[in-house]
């Protein structure tokens, strides 16, 4: 994709996540972007993400749904109050509730497709469902409440 993902726009001191920060060297650095009215995501899981021989650890499948949520929780909110998402006060959110359902085994060694859809935004709440999907068969379902970090955390 030529567009720059959500998390791209995070601030930098802001962008320390393990799931979605473009900071940290270490992490899964995801990327976020929309995709008509839902937003999508694309990760790779490495070898070392294994649960059983052949298969990806769960508890990465639920932090790519976490992770893709929180961003889209913050590109959504962008679009409601009709600003850029890199406009001040940055628009950071953290995750209030995750619940996850696993469906399938999810193999290692082929390329995830994370999907979420914002079905609330109410105050300073942002609610998603989200699928994960490998070759268009979704394996993992999950439900995000995302909450907007106040501002006064947001401060140095």
């Amino acid at each position: 994709m030529t567009e720059r993902a959500f998390q791209d726009f995070y601030p930098d001191d802001l962008a320390q996540c393990y799931g979605c920060g473009t900071l940290n060297e270490h992490g899964l650095q995801i990327k976020s972007y929309w995709d008509g009215d839902q937003t999508v995501c694309h990760y790779t899981p490495r070898p070392y993400h294994t649960a059983v021989p052949g298969y990806v650890y769960g508890g990465l499948l639920a932090s790519l749904i976490d992770c893709h949520c929180t961003g889209t929780a913050a590109a959504a909110a962008a679009r409601a109050e009709d600003r850029a998402i890199d406009s001040d006060p940055p628009l950071r959110f953290v995750t209030a509730s995750l619940k996850i359902d696993y469906l399938k085994p999810t193999p290692l060694g082929v390329r995830l497709e994370i999907r979420a859809n914002v079905t609330e935004i109410k105050g300073r709440k942002v609610v998603m469902t989200a699928t994960l999907a490998v070759e268009g068969t979704v394996t993992v379902r999950g439900e995000v409440i995302a909450i907007r970090v106040p501002e006064d955390l947001l401060a140095e």
